[in-house]
């Protein structure tokens, strides 16, 4: 696995924190692929959503829909999602459980043609199985810490 490496006076860094090269103008982020089985409606979509909002206001890259013509591209894969009992009550029924999202992602500077990395990233949420809407809520929770980690992989390895 290649790492690209600049100084930082080569670099360009903004006040997130986010370190990206001055030869990078333009990204690329495909919608990510779902290779789950889970009951929440476009997980992949909600997923996109959130890196391109870090991507694109977080950093000075614009948001390029072809691949073909952008600088860098980071697409992600949903690999698994996951639903455990995380405690149990009474008559052995869940009293909570533990959402687990894995996601695989890769970025890649396709001026300098290096992989800049290719892993998975995961998280996880606790919530009430009772509450209707808790397993959609951990899913974002997780999404956004996946997200936030596969920003930050994305622009501190500079």
């Amino acid at each position: 696995m290649a790492f690209a490496s600049l100084s930082m006076g080569c670099g360009y860094y903004s006040f997130t924190g986010a370190s990206i090269p001055e030869h990078l103008g333009t990204v690329a982020i495909p919608l990510a692929e779902d290779a789950t089985s889970n009951p929440i409606p476009d997980l992949g979509g909600m997923l996109t959503e959130r890196l391109v909002e870090r991507f694109v206001r977080q950093t000075r890259l614009e948001l390029e829909t072809d691949e073909t013509e952008a600088d860098a591209v980071l697409s992600a894969e949903i690999r698994q999602y996951a639903v455990r009992p995380a405690a149990v009550g009474g008559e052995y029924r869940a009293a909570l459980n533990q959402l687990s999202i894995t996601v695989s992602a890769r970025y890649a500077d396709r001026v300098e043609e290096q992989e800049v990395f290719e892993r998975s990233f995961s998280a996880s949420f606790e919530y009430d199985p009772s509450d209707f809407t808790g397993e959609e809520e951990a899913a974002t929770e997780a999404l956004d810490d996946i997200a936030d980690d596969i920003f930050q992989a994305a622009t501190s390895n500079w």
